[in-house]
């Protein structure tokens, strides 16, 4: 079912309005979507949206609340570009899904070269290039995702993952510490950033 930016972010308003307590509102659903006459979301709307779920995260008491924000701004990242950009990264993901890697890789690179600033397109082409062993591309297209969001917590986990593959176990510990910064209770994030650390310590800083 397709929704309109503005059902979007009053749903994720819905899931995130009550960020103290996420336990009391699970089970209310979400807001209504607006009429078909209903403005769209702007990109300023979003942007204000995801920065005050950023913060919502970083100060989030437990993992289960942090885990509930991060999903919402997850799903504001995919819907964040147009409609066309939104289309061609359900295509990917279908793609994706029955192994048509290089169908997937079509469709994400249309959406990237039809809206560059596309944050959520520049990582998932990231991904399919990282599952089809292109790591150099892969690299590149999430140092743009940082380029274009910083707090892209998927992106800086992906980039630390791959560094420490590499063998750039500074550099990766950089991309971990900032996620630690964006996402502190992100599941195992904590135990890969102290041996990031251990590691580094042993090759004498």
């Amino acid at each position: 079912m397709k929704h309109s930016k503005a059902w979007l972010l009053a749903a994720v308003v819905a899931g995130c309005a009550a960020a103290p307590s996420f336990a009391q509102t699970a089970g209310r659903g979400l807001m209504a979507p607006p009429g078909p006459d209903a403005a769209p979301a702007t990109p300023d709307q979003i942007h204000k949206l995801l920065a005050d779920m950023h913060a919502k995260l970083a100060a989030a008491p437990d993992a289960e609340t942090a885990a509930k924000v991060a999903a919402s701004i997850e799903r504001l990242w995919a819907h964040a570009g147009t409609d066309t950009s939104a289309v061609l990264l359900e295509r990917a993901s279908t793609a994706l899904a029955q192994s048509k890697n290089d169908l997937a890789l079509k469709f994400l690179t249309v959406a990237v070269e039809l809206q560059p600033d596309f944050a959520e397109a520049w990582n998932q082409r990231a991904y399919v290039y990282y599952a089809t062993n292109q790591i150099e591309r892969a690299v590149g297209d999430l140092r743009r995702v940082l380029a274009l969001d910083p707090n892209h917590f998927k992106a800086l986990e992906g980039l630390s993952n791959i560094l420490r593959e590499q063998g750039q176990k500074k550099a990766a510990l950089t991309a971990m510490k900032k996620l630690l910064e964006v996402y502190p209770l992100a599941p195992g994030v904590k135990q890969a950033h102290d041996e990031l650390v251990r590691d580094v310590e042993g090759q004498g800083i």
